[in-house]
Order: structure tokens, then C-alpha cells, then sequence
């Protein structure tokens, strides 16, 4: 017989909590889960929990922009543009064919596992050019 992967309740709260707020933190998630069920009583330990096994287990991201809290998002093999005035994060797809200095040089016996590309700068609401 096949193996079933099972999915605790509090995880599967914790994804539908994700599904469509990309680049969410733990509090909004938290927020997001207990307004949908009362009942889930999960603790800001539990949730922490969850969050890295679901990480660790490959269903969501955890994305950790300089100055801002750590997010996480169902979107695992995307980059990211950010604003550095006011914090927005845009997803930008990878790239494809060959893309510039995803290859490291001298990796002295790294086994890579993850290459992420984060761009920074001012979105167009933050521009002084921008139109308003």
C-alpha cells in the first residue's frame, strides 16, 4: 500500500493561511488562522513549529529581508524586489537559461542547495520621479 501523507489540522490552517498573501509574518499568518477557526488554539510556539516544519518540508518559503521581519510564502523557487523605503516585496520569476552568478566559484565542497537573488531599490510609489 502507498504511503499517505497526512497533514496536521494546524498545517493545513497554516497553508490556506498563506494561499494568496504572499510574503506574509508569522503575526499575520497567526491573525489569518484565528479568525478562520476559533478553535484551532495554537500558541505562538505551535505556530513557530509548524512554520519550520512546513519550511523544512519544502511547502513554503521563508524569505528574510534585511530590516524586515521574516515572511513566508507558498511560492518556494521565485526572487524578490525590495522596496527599501517602505518594505513592499515584489516576486520576480527565475530566470531561464543560464542566469549570471548562479554557479558560486571556489564552493570548497559545498553541496548547493538553494540560490536566491534579492533586488533592492525604491518601488514606484517610493520613486521622487515617480508619477504619483
Amino acid at each position: 500500500m502507498p504511503a499517505r501523507r497526512v497533514v496536521c489540522r494546524t498545517c493545513r490552517a497554516v497553508l490556506a493561511a498563506l494561499h494568496g498573501f504572499p510574503h506574509s509574518t508569522a503575526s499575520d499568518v497567526e491573525a489569518r488562522v484565528g479568525a478562520a477557526d476559533t478553535s484551532a488554539g495554537m500558541s505562538h510556539q505551535g505556530l513557530y513549529n509548524v512554520l519550520e516544519d512546513l519550511t523544512g518540508a519544502g511547502l513554503i518559503r521563508r524569505i528574510e529581508p534585511a530590516g524586515s521581519p521574516t515572511r513566508y510564502e507558498l511560492r518556494v523557487g521565485d526572487n524578490h524586489l525590495v522596496c527599501r523605503r517602505c518594505g513592499l516585496i515584489e516576486d520576480v520569476d527565475c530566470a531561464t537559461g543560464v542566469a549570471p552568478c548562479l554557479e558560486p566559484v571556489g564552493r570548497t565542497g559545498f553541496a548547493v542547495e538553494e540560490a536566491g537573488i534579492t533586488w533592492w531599490g525604491l518601488c514606484v510609489r517610493c520613486r521622487p520621479e515617480a508619477p504619483q
